[in-house]
């Protein structure tokens, strides 16, 4: 069930989303030929702690199967979930996956993006301009009395339409009192169909987007997920809060 917030904490939601997002800014800006994914997250984790946060994602998981890093970093085929080796440098012509969480004054947010490093080409800034715009087009979808169908029929249609796959396994998700709740919000899907959206949900919304097949599979090191045909992919996400007056992106400076 989708759980709401209240108003007091929506603002400390955007509070704390605003920081991650001008973290996030930060991250970006150093995908740069020769930098390392490790150097992101050290950075990441040494901003988020002086603010005052917590990362969300270090330490996640069963005991004992916990993630070991503040940042997912996933490179080309990788999806998410990547662990950002030391022995990861990127080259000119990746593509980068980052993904974030904070705990902040006991409430979560969860953001990613997902760049290209140096010099790209067409196709790959087209899967990025199209994922990107399935997101935009998600979010418009998150408004008081809509179904969560809605999210997912419009991030399918716009990117099936455009040649893309849309990951079925993964979905995006519930978050505020934990990084990962109730309810799962796929990127594909019925209009009409689904939980009813309520005034004070916030949402975890991330259309996952492939150049080829939809399907994915389990990295070699049990935590990325890989696209199956070995083509790019993509991942943005951003933190919604659903009020009267529509949805209104928290993870934003």
């Amino acid at each position: 069930m989708i759980t709401s917030k209240t108003a007091e904490e929506i603002e400390l939601l955007a509070e704390g989303g605003a920081i991650l997002a001008r973290i996030m800014q930060d991250l970006a800006a150093q995908c740069v030929p020769g930098a390392s994914a490790a150097s992101l997250n050290e950075y990441a984790e040494s901003e988020i702690e002086k603010c005052g946060g917590t990362p969300a994602f270090k330490g996640y998981g069963p005991k004992g199967q916990e993630f070991p890093a503040t940042l997912c970093i996933s490179p080309n085929d990788m999806l998410v979930h990547g662990i950002p080796y030391k022995e990861l440098v990127f080259k000119d012509g990746d593509v980068v996956g980052i993904d974030i969480g904070m705990k902040y004054k006991n409430l979560f947010t969860d953001h990613a993006l997902t760049v290209g490093v140096g010099s790209v080409d067409v196709e790959v800034k087209r899967l990025l301009s199209v994922t990107k715009e399935c997101l935009a087009l998600a979010i418009a979808e998150a408004v008081v009395g809509n179904h969560l169908g809605d999210i997912g029929a419009a991030v399918q249609q716009y990117a099936e339409e455009r040649g893309y796959g849309v990951v079925r396994q993964l979905t995006g998700h519930g978050v505020g009192y934990a990084v990962h709740e109730d309810p799962q919000i796929p990127n594909y899907g019925e209009r009409g169909v689904g939980e009813k959206i309520t005034e004070g949900a916030v949402l975890a919304i991330e259309p996952m987007i492939n150049m080829g097949t939809h399907k994915v599979t389990t990295a070699s090191d049990g935590w990325g997920v890989v696209t199956e045909d070995g083509k790019m992919s993509a991942h943005f996400e951003h933190t919604v809060a659903v009020t009267k007056d529509g949805p209104r992106i928290l993870t934003i400076v």
